[in-house]
């Protein structure tokens, strides 16, 4: 049965997964990149741009499991660009360039839809409109058996998390403190929803914890 996941999702020690003021230049916000610190050294994400270097350690098992049997991808706007409103034109096609590491199609979760945008190795980024629980549907449609990554941002997860849609949750959490950002779990009762941790471990860079849905 297909699930829904949330995979190597970055987390401060002080609970914030991105600083303030996204922009071009700052995708995570301000001080926000020193959380994915812990991935970028992995052999898992090397490898996406063609590279053999990168650590083999349980900070790579964590980073490889998350792209294991995914058929589609779901993410908010905000982690596809820094743009608001009404699209100023076609010309932003993501952080990650000509060709993206997801290689399905994803799902991109806006107020402003437009066509779709064929990428490199497979992807194609479908810019839809409705709840949660109706992108999923679409989502699952797409990936045919396999299972969904739920990429973020943060605003996006909360929602999932809120509606009992998420499966999977894994946070990897960064010895960095931010001081301010987006907080995922603020307000959210992860027991209360059902989510109990299934796994603990300490990684190079970043402690990996687990939690699945009864």
């Amino acid at each position: 049965m297909s699930k829904l996941r949330v995979e190597s999702f970055l987390m401060s020690v002080d609970g914030f997964s991105t600083g303030l003021n996204q922009s071009f230049e700052n995708p995570f916000g301000e001080g926000g990149m020193v959380l994915s610190k812990w991935f970028v050294a992995t052999k898992s994400f090397q490898k996406m741009f063609g590279k053999t270097e990168g650590s083999t350690g349980v900070d790579d098992a964590f980073a490889s499991h998350g792209f294991e049997n995914i058929g589609a991808a779901i993410m908010g706007r905000n982690m596809f660009g820094p743009q608001r409103g009404e699209w100023p034109d076609d010309g932003w096609k993501g952080w990650w360039g000509p060709n993206p590491p997801y290689h399905t199609p994803v799902f991109v979760m806006t107020h402003y839809p437009r066509p779709p945008m064929v990428m490199e190795g497979g992807t194609v980024f479908e810019f839809v409109t409705g709840s949660p629980a109706e992108v999923l549907k679409k989502a699952k449609a797409a990936a045919a058996g396999k299972d969904v990554r739920l990429s973020g941002g943060v605003h996006t997860v909360r929602q999932f998390l809120q509606a009992g849609l998420v499966d999977h949750l894994h946070l990897a959490i960064s010895p960095a403190v931010l001081g301010a950002g987006e907080n995922l779990l603020l307000g959210i009762d992860l027991p209360g929803l059902g989510y109990a941790n299934v796994e603990v471990a300490g990684g190079e860079g970043a402690l990996h914890l687990v939690y699945k849905k009864s």
